[in-house]
């Protein structure tokens, strides 16, 4: 299958493919209902789309919500794109499958960028300004016995979305590990996140998880 990726948009690496992965895992009703928050270029909506499902797909950014169009066009996909705030412009709405790939990389400026592709990885000191919305207002969305999958590093705090999502009475759990070299902007802030001990010595790698939630049914 053909697919672009647009100038400041980001492009899909091991966090897509590991959430890819476990979309797979899901066995979805028919014609589920799915909701990719965050989504990119659509790597992640494309995979539910071509499961059966009738895929949503959100971003902030006006550059990625073209991109993903793109590729649902040229995949011959019944994407719905939606440019807006998280979860925003699903207000009112529930899903059988929430997806998320979001910003989670911790940054020395306290606020998420608002604009560049910088805002696609960079979520304030402790990487959770986005995480913490989405475990706030997902489980609000999902039907019951709906899943919610979020991708993050370790760097942010699994155990802080662990606790959240328990708190909206969620069975909670991380499905995966995964370890992954430092990409660019990991190894360009080293230094900064070796001296708030988020990182220690030479450390070169990163640990990524897969969170899955579900709603009791």
């Amino acid at each position: 299958m053909t697919t672009v990726t647009l100038p400041g948009v980001y492009t899909p690496q091991d966090d897509t493919d590991l959430l890819i992965r476990f979309l797979h895992d899901e066995l979805l009703p028919s014609h589920a209902e799915v909701l990719d928050v965050g989504t990119g270029t659509g790597a992640v909506a494309l995979a539910a789309a071509r499961l059966g499902a009738r895929v949503t797909a959100i971003d902030i950014s006006w550059r990625a919500a073209f991109n993903a169009k793109v590729n649902a066009l040229l995949a011959r996909l019944p994407i719905r794109v939606e440019r807006g705030d998280l979860l925003a412009p699903v207000s009112g709405r529930s899903f059988d499958l929430i997806l998320s790939n979001p910003p989670y990389v911790p940054a020395p400026t306290s606020a998420c960028p608002r604009r560049g592709v910088a805002r696609a990885w960079d979520a304030g000191h402790d990487g959770r300004l986005v995480l913490d919305r989405i475990c706030q207002d997902a489980p609000g969305l999902l039907r019951p016995g709906g899943v919610l999958l979020v991708v993050q590093s370790a760097l942010s705090g699994p155990e802080e979305s662990l606790r959240r999502l328990r708190a909206a009475g969620l069975r909670v759990g991380i499905v995966e590990h995964r370890s992954v070299a430092f990409g660019p902007v990991l190894r360009s802030r080293s230094g900064w996140l070796r001296d708030r001990g988020l990182i220690e010595g030479d450390a070169e790698k990163e640990e990524l998880v897969i969170i899955r939630a579900v709603r009791p049914g």
